[in-house]
């Protein structure tokens, strides 16, 4: 099964290193910003399915926000990324999510991540709040670290299994 994957958000959430986290299993320190969107594809096998994802990686700068609809058209599934160490990209999650719900597939499966969970002693966006916001939008969360690759792949096994596999 191939499926199309968009991740949206704020720009320094850590989208990108999240997607070589999970397609190279690396991480730097310093991610260049991305200019546009980026492509990557990474495959996961499910028991008796193998899901091949094809990622767009969007920037996140504000002045690149009208070709996110580009990307997030026809996709099955999207990850919107905060930092939980900025409400305000919480925020701007929110406003992503809304905007999915409105405009892309109607079964789009969208998953919230709280990413930079290395960071809790800066948080500023509890748990308990995302989680209670997934919940009430029918998103799946978690929190995530690209530096720790804490929950990263955890991230895109459960978008796999939420995906129709016909």
């Amino acid at each position: 099964c191939q499926f199309k994957l968009v991740l949206l958000g704020e720009s320094a959430v850590g989208k990108s290193s999240l997607v070589l986290r999970f397609v190279k299993g690396q991480f730097h320190e310093y991610q260049e910003s991305t200019i546009g969107a980026a492509f990557l594809t990474q495959t996961v096998c499910l028991d008796e399915t193998t899901v091949k994802f094809e990622i767009w990686d969007t920037a996140g700068q504000e002045r690149y926000h009208s070709l996110a609809p580009m990307y997030y058209r026809g996709a099955q599934a999207a990850i919107v990324v905060y930092d939980i160490t900025n409400q305000d990209t919480f925020s701007r999650a929110k406003t992503w999510v809304k905007e999915l719900q409105r405009q892309a597939s109607p079964n789009i499966v969208i998953a919230l991540a709280g990413n930079k969970a290395d960071l809790a002693q800066k948080r500023a966006v509890e748990t308990d709040e995302a989680q209670a916001y997934a919940d009430e939008n029918g998103l799946l969360f978690m929190e995530t670290s690209a530096k720790t690759a804490m929950n990263v792949n955890d991230i895109f096994l459960a978008i796999a299994k939420k995906l129709p596999k016909t």
